[in-house]
Order: structure tokens, then sequence, then C-alpha cells
């Protein structure tokens, strides 16, 4: 489908380009939203996407391509959709992303894209900063209204059978990029999964509120159709080891993309407490059906009325805000630093302030206190204050002596970051660091086995769902060459 523009409301000026105010993507209002657990974004109108995308000035560096962890063509993308064109628009970001419908909503397009969008840095006419173009809103525009089209995800065809079989361990973005790529060049795919259910991080780690998880299903529907088999409830090195995949089950190369899903926990008295989580925990027993979990993970937090979530980074946000729709009073977020040096998006801090969530800067557990059945009460905190730039220009948060005070808390999540699984490097030969990450050649991604490559998460630490797909198709390109020296060596054995 396409729609034609009226001459009237564009012309090919960049000043009158520049001078066309960002369009603002409608949300649901937060008492509605704190109600539900739907997309807080709701989509925009096409009209207003012709318009945000007639905002791209083609710029000839596009800082935005280079800034893009998978370089998608952007300027193109936008401009097949200023003239109207969704499908192709679409389709020129599928060209270089696996999952951009899920980028779209899930990147920090702020510090990548939108962050290098030549647009944000000028000034507008009035005198006022322009905002740079809201390429991710689009992006998700663009990719959803050709599944709107096409009733589904575009159909592709795998490639000739090369007669290999390829085993993924880990169902997250990058698994799910190298057996895409791999199937599309006839490579045989089986993921393997630990969860009940295929999509690691995808499912797992995002709310329902920033992606719904409709968008997984549609997008595992299409890799099946694809030819790709998913193996769930089995994790490698418990119930199957690398080499059986390899020796007795007949994988001839082995991907590990298992993620960085272990929390960090905060090593203070009474984190044994009921009703302590880590983050995870915490967000797939609110957010997720029984049926999606395991068994010891299907109860609901017990949130009470006050819930108190220690950290600064978007899985915090994503922890307060799911505290409020599991129906905590009082929500407070705990970040030892200042607003400004918290890692998450800007955006994510403003919906749980519009949802009511409370911030205590400067300030850090140093306690978790129990009630007679066994339960977290009470946290214990201190305040804090950054000390002068170090060495490296950093300003550590140092302990204000005898400014202890107690907070009520029925629940506590704790946030502070992610790590790989060690239980994986106990059970294999496989190289890893001192942080449990797995050790690969940085150019090809395999590890000290031959036959193993890995990617995402598991080898960069905890970082984003488009470096890990950006990671994922690098592997899938030298998984490809490996598989193809084997089948040129097995061909060189037979004349």
């Amino acid at each position: 489908m396409t729609f034609t523009r009226q001459p009237n409301e564009q012309t090919d000026s960049i000043q009158d380009r520049l001078a066309i105010p960002r369009q603002q993507v409608p949300k649901q209002q937060p008492r509605e939203r704190v109600q539900n657990f739907e997309e807080t974004y709701l989509p925009m109108h096409l009209d207003a996407a012709i318009i945000e995308a007639a905002r791209c000035i083609d710029c000839p560096s596009a800082p935005c391509m280079s800034a893009c962890p998978v370089h998608n063509d952007i300027p193109g993308a936008l401009k097949l959709l200023e003239d109207g064109d969704i499908l192709g628009a679409a389709n020129k970001f599928r060209e270089t992303s696996t999952l951009p419908e899920m980028c779209g909503r899930l990147c920090p397009q702020e510090s990548l894209c939108e962050g290098d969008c030549v647009v944000g840095f000028a000034i507008r006419p009035d005198g006022i900063k322009q905002a740079p173009v809201a390429i991710g809103r689009l992006e998700s525009f663009i990719t959803d209204s050709q599944r709107a089209q096409l009733g589904g995800f575009p159909k592709q065809q795998a490639g000739p059978s090369t007669g290999r079989r390829v085993a993924i361990v880990g169902s997250g973005p990058a698994g799910l990029t190298v057996a895409e790529e791999l199937e599309l060049r006839g490579h045989h795919c089986t993921v393997f999964d630990m969860w009940p259910e295929p999509g690691g991080v995808l499912r797992y780690g995002i709310p329902n509120f920033k992606m719904k998880k409709e968008l997984l299903e549609e997008k595992l529907d299409a890799l099946r159709d694809l030819g790709v088999e998913f193996t769930n409830n089995t994790k490698i090195g418990t119930d199957v080891t690398l080499q059986e995949l390899h020796d007795d089950l007949g994988y001839d190369v082995i991907f590990v993309g298992t993620g960085a899903g272990v929390g960090n926990m905060m090593r203070i008295e009474g984190e044994e407490l009921g009703n302590i989580y880590q983050a995870t925990d915490f967000l797939v027993r609110g957010n997720l059906e029984p049926d999606e979990l395991p068994e010891h993970q299907r109860e609901r937090p017990a949130v009470g009325d006050n819930c108190v979530v220690i950290g600064g980074g978007d899985t915090s946000m994503d922890c307060v805000r799911t505290a409020v729709r599991l129906g905590a009073q009082n929500v407070t977020c705990v970040y030892r630093r200042t607003e400004n040096e918290m890692l998450g998006r800007a955006e994510e801090r403003t919906h749980a302030r519009e949802e009511g969530v409370e911030f205590a800067y400067l300030t850090t557990p140093v306690r978790f206190i129990g009630d007679d059945d066994g339960n977290v009460a009470a946290v214990e905190l201190v305040k804090m204050e950054l000390s002068e730039p170090d060495d490296s220009g950093r300003r550590r948060p140092v302990v204000i002596e005898g400014s202890n005070y107690t907070v009520p808390a029925s629940a506590v999540a704790i946030a502070i970051g992610y790590g790989a699984d060690p239980e994986f490097a106990e059970t294999s030969p496989i190289s890893t660091n001192r942080w449990h990450l797995i050790e690969v050649d940085h150019r090809t991604g395999q590890t000290n086995i031959p036959y193993v490559f890995a990617g995402g998460d598991v080898v960069q630490g905890a970082d984003l769902v488009v470096t890990a797909i950006a990671d994922g198709k690098r592997a899938a390109t030298w998984l490809h060459t490996y598989l193809s020296g084997l089948n040129a060596m097995a061909a060189e054995e037979r004349s």
C-alpha cells in the first residue's frame, strides 16, 4: 500500500525541513496505564509519521547510520516512508536488522542513532533547539504497519540445504539472529533454551508495557516457518553438554548466546529475607503467565504497600513500573549517585515519575530488616555524596557518616547489574574470563573449542538488544564460513 503526499505539504528545502517540529507520539495516560500491562506508547498516526519522516534532511554522511550497531539505512527508510512506500521502508530496515520492531521499542536511541542525528543539533527559526528525528518510533511504526498489511512477518525462504546442522544455545536476540541468518543460507538450526518458552531476554527480561509479547510470538512463528526448531526446558551443561551436542547428537557447529541474566546481589545483612527479589525473578513473576515459567517462579511477587527498588538502570525502571502495576501504593527507586549518572533512558524515568514512583538519589542500602515471619519489613539506608573526580574522571559515591535512616519495605527488588551464569563455564571446557564471560576471537566469535562459537551478552557482558543482534549477524557470517569449509573438505575427500 502506498500513500501520496500533497504537493504543498513538503518542500525540498533543508531549512523548511528543519523548521518542522518533532511529532508527538501518543501514549496511554498514566492513570490508565498503571491499571494494565499494555504498551505505554500507542501507534503513531500515518500522517504524523510521514511528517516526522520529512524532518530527515538526508545527510550525506548519515551519522545516524554509523551510530546504529547494525548500521540501518535510516535515511533510505525514512525517504521511502515520506514517499508513501511503507513496505519498501520496512524492507530497508530488514536488510540490516532481524528484529526492527523490537529495536524501535527497546533501543536507547538518544545515545545511538538519535543522539547523532544532525537535525537534533539544529536551531529552529524561532530560536529553539530542534529535536532529533524520532527514528525509533518511526522504525516501530514502519515495521508494525508492514506486518499489519501482510498479516504477519514477510515470508522468507530457506536456502538450499547444505546438509549441515547447527545447535544454538540460547533463544535471545543473538541466538534468534544466528538461526535466521543460517537458515537463509541453508544450514538447519535447532535452538535450545533452559526456559519453558523461547525468546530469552525478549520474553523473560522485557516487561509487556515496553514491548508486547505478540511481537515475539509472531517472530518465533516466522522462524518456525523458515525451518528453525526450538527445544525448551533444556539446560546445556546439565541436561546435555556441548560435547554431546557435537559428538552424539551430530551437530556440526554450536553457537552459544546464553546472555547475561544472573543478577548481582548487594551482599549486605538481611538479603536472605523473604520478598527480596533479584530483578529478573521479580520481572518474570510480575509480567508473565504461570505456564511460561518454571514451577518455582509461578507465584506473583508479594509487593505489599511499600516496594523499594535498588539500582539506576533501565532494569530498575522496569521493576518500579511493574511494582506499581502489581498494586504497590508506594514505590521508591534507591540509587547511590545522582540522576545525571543514571545509565538508563531518561524517558523511562519520566514514565516512572508520571506513574507515581519516588526517587531517592545519593542513597544506598546498609541492611535489610525482617519481621517475625522472616520477610523483609524495612530497609536501612545511608546518604552518599560524590567525591572529587578520580584519575578516570569519575566521581565515586562516599558514605556520609551518621546519615542513616530507615524506610518501610514490604518487598525489595535488586537491579544492580547482570553477569553470565558461572555454572555454564563450570560444566564445559570452554574458556571464560574472571567474570564468567566466554572468551572468543573477537573477529570471528570462535571459542577455544573449534566447533563452538559465541556472541551477545555472554561474551560482551550485559548490553543492548541491538548489540546482541549485531554480534549474532557477525557470528553467523563466520559460522557460515566454517560450515562451508566443512563441506569443501568433504567434497575434496570424496574426489
